[in-house]
C-alpha cells in the first residue's frame, strides 16, 4: 500500500482524498501543521507555495488540495484571494455583486499538487457552477450561494451529501496518476 500524507484542516476535503484513494490502494496519512498561505493574484502559485513549505517541513512525500474561484461577470473576482474574501463577505454579498448580472457562472478550480524529493506534480479540474439568487444551506459564504448540481455546496453539505461522485473529484484523477508513480 502506498501511502502519502495529506495536510488539510477541512474535513470535507479529508473525506474526499479517503474516498478517492481508497480503491486504488493508496493510504492518506492525515496532519494538520500550520502552513502560511501567500497572497498572490496567481492562485497555482499558491498552492505550489505550500505544498513545497510541506515538503520542507516534513522531508516526506506530502499533498496538498487547494482551490480557488472566479465569476466570469466579475473578471475572475476572487481568484487566489478566496480565503480571505470567505471571512470577509456574508452571502448576501455575493448574491448583491450579482444583482445586475446575466452571466451568473461560478468556476471552481480545484487543484492538488504532490512533492517528494524528486517530483513536483500539479493536477488541476475546473467545477462550473452558477451564483444563487438568495442563500441556502450551512458553511462559508461561497457555500451557502454557489451552486452545483441542482443545490448550494451548503445544501449539499448539510444533508452530509458529497457534492460530486468521488470518481469525478481530482482526488480520482491524482490517485490515478499516484498509483502508478515510483517514489
Amino acid at each position: 500500500m502506498k501511502e502519502v500524507i495529506f495536510s488539510t484542516g477541512n474535513s470535507t476535503k479529508l473525506k474526499e482524498a479517503i474516498e478517492a484513494c481508497t480503491p486504488f490502494n493508496i493510504n492518506i496519512i492525515h496532519k494538520n501543521f500550520s502552513i502560511d498561505e501567500i497572497q498572490s493574484s496567481a492562485p497555482l502559485e499558491i498552492a505550489l507555495h505550500k505544498a513545497r513549505t510541506g515538503y520542507g517541513i516534513t522531508q516526506q512525500p506530502i499533498v496538498i488540495n487547494d482551490s480557488f474561484w472566479q465569476i466570469p461577470a466579475l473578471n475572475g473576482f476572487p481568484g487566489g484571494y478566496m480565503k480571505d474574501i470567505i471571512h470577509w463577505f456574508a452571502p448576501k454579498d455575493f448574491v448583491n455583486l450579482m444583482k445586475d448580472k446575466t452571466d451568473r457562472r461560478v468556476c471552481i478550480t480545484e487543484c492538488i499538487v504532490y512533492k517528494d524529493a524528486k517530483t513536483e506534480k500539479l493536477i488541476t479540474k475546473d467545477f462550473w457552477g452558477e451564483i444563487a439568487q438568495a442563500p441556502s444551506g450551512s458553511g462559508n459564504s461561497i457555500d451557502q450561494v454557489a451552486i452545483f448540481n441542482g443545490m448550494t455546496l451548503g445544501e449539499h453539505h448539510r444533508q452530509g451529501n458529497s457534492t460530486y461522485d468521488p470518481k469525478d473529484y481530482i482526488w480520482d484523477d491524482f490517485a490515478k496518476w499516484f498509483s502508478k508513480y515510483s517514489v
